[in-house]
């Protein structure tokens, strides 16, 4: 596996392209959830991609205090079908939580995420904070992690 981060600006054609693929794959037709998956925070995004040889495998966003809540936050995270359960999502997510404390000096991130995936992101230290809602249709609970 090989991963890299980029902010928006330097993503390739075809790195935007493969992001954009993969994760309308999963988030739009894997769980039938029509919703605006480009929302305008990807260009102040830094996106962290994982990839097996030249085929990007998974992905996910960091977003800077103030985008998408008062604190730093990692959202849009997304794993091939086909590469689920070999620990990629949580290797992304120890890079993103590095990134924001180490090289950004952040004490707080916050995600929303899948009520199903909750274990993945216990893993790498989020804690569950709130009720469970529903967005889109799907099942989420808002988790922190405090560094």
């Amino acid at each position: 596996m090989r991963y890299i981060t980029k902010p928006f600006n330097a993503l390739t054609n075809l790195e935007l392209y493969q992001l954009l693929q993969l994760r309308q794959a999963v988030f739009i037709i894997e769980q039938t959830c029509i919703y605006p998956d480009m929302d305008n925070n990807d260009e102040h995004a830094i996106h962290l991609l994982a990839f097996d040889g030249d085929v990007m495998v998974g992905c996910l966003r960091i977003l800077d205090k103030g985008v998408a809540f008062d604190e730093a936050s990692i959202g849009r995270v997304v794993v091939t079908k086909g590469h689920r359960g070999r620990g990629i999502a949580q290797e992304m997510m120890r890079q993103a939580v590095a990134l924001l404390g180490t090289d950004r000096g952040e004490k707080r991130i916050k995600l929303s995420a899948q009520t199903y995936a909750l274990r993945v992101y216990e893993s790498v230290g989020f804690t569950a904070v709130g009720e469970e809602y529903l967005e889109d249709d799907i099942p989420h609970i808002d988790m922190v992690c405090t560094l």
